[in-house]
Parts: C-alpha cells; sequence; structure tokens
C-alpha cells in the first residue's frame, strides 16, 4: 500500500490543499492521501491559529466525497506540540508494511535538518517536495536533497494566510476554499476577530 501524508495547520483548508493533495495521488500512484492537521506546529508561531477541533472539522468538510482522502487527527489526539517523527511512527503502525510519502514545501525542507528526528524520518517515508516560490533547493542539505522526491505541481496564490486577511478586510473567500468550508466560516463567524 501507498501512503501520502499530507500534515499541516489547515488554517483553513483551501482549494489549493485539495487540488495538490488530488495530484500527488496520481502522481505517486497512491492507495489514500491521509491530511493531517496539526495540534500545535512546532515550527511556525501563529497567534491566528484557530482551535485544532475547528480546524479538524473545516478539514472533514472540505475532503467530504472524496473516497481518496482521509483525516487523521492522530496529532490533535496526542495535543501539544505536533512532531512529524511521532506522525509518521504512529501512522507506521496502523498500516504495516506501506510505502509512507511526505508531502512537504520547498520552504520545510530548506529547515528539514532541524526537525525532532529527521535522520529517522527520512529512514521511513520519501519526501514529496511541492515547490515554494523564492525557495531554492540549493539550500537544502545534500542527504535530504537524495531522499526526496521532487514534484512539479502548477503554482496558485493562494494561502490561509491570505485567506484570513480578505476575511478580516471583509473580502469574499468564495472559491477560495469549497463551498463547505466556505458556509461553516461564514456561519460560525470563523477569522473575522484575528
Amino acid at each position: 500500500m501507498r501512503i501520502g501524508i499530507y500534515g499541516g495547520s489547515f488554517n483553513p483548508p483551501h482549494i489549493a490543499h485539495l487540488i495538490f493533495g488530488e495530484m500527488l495521488y496520481e502522481e505517486l500512484q497512491l492507495d489514500k492521501m491521509i491530511f493531517v492537521p496539526s495540534a500545535t506546529p512546532p515550527h511556525k508561531k501563529n497567534t491566528n491559529l484557530l482551535d485544532a477541533q475547528k480546524r479538524l472539522r473545516l478539514l472533514q468538510l472540505a475532503i467530504s466525497g472524496n473516497e481518496r482522502f482521509e483525516v487523521s487527527d492522530i496529532e490533535i489526539q496526542r495535543g501539544g506540540t505536533s512532531y512529524t517523527i511521532d506522525t509518521i511512527n504512529a501512522l507506521d503502525k496502523v498500516n504495516k508494511n506501506a510505502t509512507l510519502y511526505l508531502v512537504v514545501g520547498t520552504d520545510n525542507l530548506v529547515i528539514f535538518h532541524q526537525w525532532k528526528n529527521y535522520q529517522e524520518i527520512l529512514d521511513k517515508c520519501t519526501p514529496v517536495a511541492i515547490h515554494r516560490p523564492g525557495i531554492r533547493t540549493d539550500d537544502v542539505q545534500e542527504n535530504i536533497l537524495a531522499r526526496t522526491k521532487f514534484v512539479e505541481l502548477p503554482l496558485f496564490d493562494i494561502s490561509s494566510t491570505g485567506i484570513r486577511q480578505r476575511i478580516r478586510d471583509g473580502k469574499s473567500i468564495r472559491y477560495l476554499v469549497p463551498d463547505s468550508v466556505y458556509y461553516e466560516i461564514g456561519a460560525k463567524g470563523f477569522y473575522k476577530n484575528d
């Protein structure tokens, strides 16, 4: 079995997350793509982070109806700071003998050597890098580059940060997020007072 692991804060999840997930599913010939919302990301100091259970709900709404996708609340259940190695180990136990692919942006690849037990991560899964504008891969350590699979995906100028700013500015986020996420954010008033 081939499994993609797509972690992040998903604050909120948007259409680029879903498009990337779908394209990576096909490119890597996966059996499933697991989206893993973080409880507290170790490398992001985001004071605008929506409560984990609310982000989990938005992500569940976002992937609803796509049998290729799954959401795991493993990091939220564990609580505290989310370390990728702990998630990899837990998913590895549940999905014995699976080949694991870890989705990362090239911005994270540059600091990958700072991740907790990064060498063990490399031993247990293949990092799959999505290009981020302005990030040079020659800034990535050679031992990490050698183990990474690079995938060319279209560039979308869509970000969770930009979506939150649009909400604060009273602008529409329709079509930047799935309809179900759009309606949930509107109904609950998420991100208005960040």
